[in-house]
């Protein structure tokens, strides 16, 4: 166990940092895998800018990395142009 208060709050601060990272991932994934899961072009096509924009912003924030996040979007972009009508 942690001695000092400073390394008994930077234990607080890295669990709760953690469960917010772990959130913020997790629902990017799901929508990148719901994403990926539409087969219908219109509906897809509609989620790619709240998907994208939502990769970009756990990025931004660290929980990815950039190469990652730029891996993902060229995934759903070639996914949605690749859809048919």
């Amino acid at each position: 166990m942690a001695n000092h208060k400073s390394s008994i709050k930077r234990i607080r601060q890295e669990q709760k940092r953690r469960l917010h990272n772990r959130y913020f991932g997790k629902t990017m994934r799901n929508a990148v895998k719901t994403l990926l899961e539409t087969t219908d072009k219109a509906e897809a096509t509609a989620m790619l800018p709240n998907v994208t924009k939502m990769i970009d912003k756990v990025a931004q924030k660290n929980v990815i990395h950039n190469s990652k996040a730029n891996n993902l979007k060229s995934q759903i972009a070639k996914h949605v142009n690749q859809l048919e009508d």
